[in-house]
């Protein structure tokens, strides 16, 4: 039996995994090889990674993990996991079973993007979600934000600070009076007809189409698309979820301890705000508290 299993190869996973590994304690890392970032070409605002690819970080970071004596790497899928007699299970796909006495779940969010012709062929590239991670790389040229929910107002008023602003309400999210204010403050263009397809050589943008007919010419469109958890591990060990401002969040304390006993999670399945910076925190939390679990748990049976 592993002292820990890590479900999920990202940031997170392989943080939490090198706290572990440095306390030599027994780990198994089962990653998919789906992170959400694999969209991106480069990871941007990551101290001492700026401008690197994400699975360039990832590679490195799994090289230096795997170097430890006390961890092993999986490659493959944790289908199912469950609660068993001093621990948990995990089911891999190709039939292998696998059990620890702790269970980090790094397992990340997917983004259900909105259905745009010409959208998903740019995301990451040209249709990006964080500002802060790409808006530095869009910067002086026409930008837009492109609506999906009521915060969506308060997203495009940051966005002034890289480039000229449109609002896309999509027919569906008008600001208030005080979100139009807050708007018309930062210069933001508020436009009413819905984007209906998104125009250009892929991956780069040059303009979107509006239902009226009009052409918008764009360099960069901002989106905060409703999201899912990636895995269903936490749904079926039980694990309690809040309400984040774009989709459930696996509920966790200060050490990244979820509702159920011996269970961590760390990431952006776990978090409301999310960066590639976060996620790295919060697997060094989470890979400690499992660690401190583990001592208490000898403690009390001594």
């Amino acid at each position: 039996m592993h002292d820990v299993i890590i479900v999920g190869g990202s940031f997170a996973g392989l943080s939490a995994a090198m706290q572990l590994a440095r306390a030599r304690r027994s780990v198994l890392l089962i990653d998919a090889g789906l992170p959400r970032n694999r969209f991106a070409d480069a990871s941007h605002g990551f101290l001492g990674q700026d401008g690197k690819a994400p699975a360039a970080i990832m590679r490195e970071a799994a090289c230096q993990v795997a170097a430890y004596p006390t961890v092993e790497i999986v490659k493959g899928e944790a289908l199912g996991a469950e609660a068993i007699p001093g621990g948990f299970g995990v089911a891999l796909a190709g039939g292998r079973t696998a059990r620890s006495r702790k269970l980090v779940l790094a397992t990340g969010v997917a983004d259900i993007l909105p259905d745009l012709p010409g959208l998903t062929e740019r995301w990451g590239a040209s249709v990006v979600h964080c500002p802060y991670c790409h808006g530095y790389e869009h910067r002086d040229r026409p930008l837009g934000v492109l609506a999906s929910h009521p915060m969506s107002a308060h997203q495009a008023a940051m966005i002034p600070d890289w480039g000229p602003t449109t609002l896309f309400t999509q027919g569906r999210f008008e600001p208030d009076d005080e979100q139009r204010a807050l708007l018309d403050a930062r210069g933001v263009a508020i436009e009413r007809s819905p984007v209906t397809a998104l125009l250009g050589e892929a991956p780069e943008l040059s303009a979107v189409q509006l239902a009226d007919g009009r052409v918008v010419p764009l360099n960069a469109l901002f989106v905060a698309p409703a999201q899912r958890m990636a895995s269903p591990l936490a749904q079926a060990l039980g694990c309690a979820f809040d309400d984040g401002p774009l989709g459930p969040i696996i509920r966790a304390d200060d050490w990244k301890a979820t509702t159920v006993p011996g269970v961590f999670a760390a990431g952006d399945a776990a978090r409301p705000m999310q960066n590639a910076t976060l996620a790295s925190a919060d697997g060094v939390l989470a890979g400690v508290g499992a660690h401190q679990s583990l001592i208490r748990d000898a403690l009390l049976a001594a």
